[in-house]
């Protein structure tokens, strides 16, 4: 899909609340689209919709002390920023990092929309997923949009607690920096250890911890059919050339490479295991995201979600080009060196 549909359908349920409207965003834009969102709010909040905004300070630093800023909160609209990267806080290296990097909408405590997709103009072409839920899985949502809330002017977050529930059909699932936090890693990790059969995932970037690369090329020795897709053009360059790092090793393994072979930068976050497990939601498999990062996924063990992940998965592969080893060796001598010395600093891409 393209984020164009996802806005659309944010917009609609947007425009029908009645009584609230809550906003988790790492990238909310103060451009043409966003200006859009932000006079919809505006009117809401007129009809009386409690409507509170939640947006990282780096992703949205566009929007942080901004006359727009001082415009909705005028109209008494809730904005926080998530770990503010202030003068005196400059020599605090969690400032730099642990950004908030989910992408949540909250409708009347009864309709979320999660996934990928920020507010911003120009990602509109680009390939994404997002999801619109229904159900009790909302609740879980919302109870963690409530506590990032609460915790935000502390800036203490490690007394989070897992609020999903083991056996559902849908649970969300809350990524932290914090070791015993990271619950989307650890599921992710658990689930491919467990693979049988295969293993199909899509990132943006790819360059995951050794524990999860690990995994992955175990899951490909012991004849699981794991396969990646990533871009074939990339909107952070220095991550694309650490993603080139791993493939030759993920080769090697007999992990199979998708580029996806497309004008459109790749940018959905999904995985599905074995027809038993599958995920979509903020988080890439990068070190970043799953071990330094807040983030916000769904997981699911529902036969038709299951289902039509895998479809789009395979949708996504008939535009991809197989990455085959005797072209990879052949690239330049240059790219080469430059995916060598990106090793040092996997730790925080």
């Amino acid at each position: 899909m393209r984020p164009a549909d996802a806005w659309g359908a944010m917009y609609e349920d947007c425009a029908a609340a009645r009584r609230s409207i809550d906003i988790e965003q790492f990238i909310f834009a103060t451009d043409a689209l966003g200006e859009r969102f932000f006079e919809l709010l505006k009117k809401k909040k007129g009809d009386g919709v409690a409507i509170r905004i939640l947006c990282d300070a780096v992703g949205s630093f566009g929007l942080l002390n901004s006359k727009t800023e001082e415009r909705l909160k005028a109209y008494g609209i809730e904005i926080k920023f998530f770990n503010p990267i202030r003068p005196w806080r400059v020599g605090n290296v969690s400032s730099w990092f642990l950004r908030d990097h989910r992408k949540l909408l909250l409708v009347d405590k009864a309709v979320a929309h999660i996934g990928g997709v920020c507010i911003e103009d120009r990602m509109k072409d680009w390939r994404d997923t997002n999801i619109r839920i229904t159900g009790t899985v909302v609740a879980e949502a919302q109870s963690d949009f409530d506590q990032m809330w609460a915790a935000v002017p502390r800036h203490k977050f490690s007394k989070f607690k897992p609020i999903f529930k083991e056996g559902e059909d849908f649970s969300f699932l809350r990524n932290s920096p914090k070791p015993h936090g990271r619950y989307i890693y650890h599921d992710l990790r658990k689930h491919i250890r467990k693979a049988k059969r295969y293993i199909y995932l899509t990132t943006p970037y790819f360059v995951p911890s050794v524990l999860l690369f690990t995994a992955l090329q175990r899951a490909a020795l012991r004849g699981v059919d794991v396969r990646i897709l990533v871009p074939g053009i990339s909107d952070v360059r220095i991550a694309n050339i650490a993603t080139g790092s791993y493939f030759l090793l993920a080769l090697h393994a007999g992990i199979k490479i998708y580029r996806y072979d497309d004008t459109r930068v790749l940018h959905a976050k999904t995985g599905v295991i074995d027809d038993e497990w599958a995920s979509v939601g903020s988080a890439n498999i990068d070190n970043l995201s799953l071990l330094l990062n807040f983030e916000g996924n769904i997981k699911s063990s529902n036969p038709a979600f299951i289902a039509e992940l895998k479809r789009q998965f395979f949708e996504d592969l008939s535009r991809s080009e197989l990455l085959a080893r005797a072209k990879w060796v052949k690239r330049p001598f240059l790219l080469k060196t430059l995916e060598t010395l990106t090793w040092p600093i996997h730790g925080i891409l």
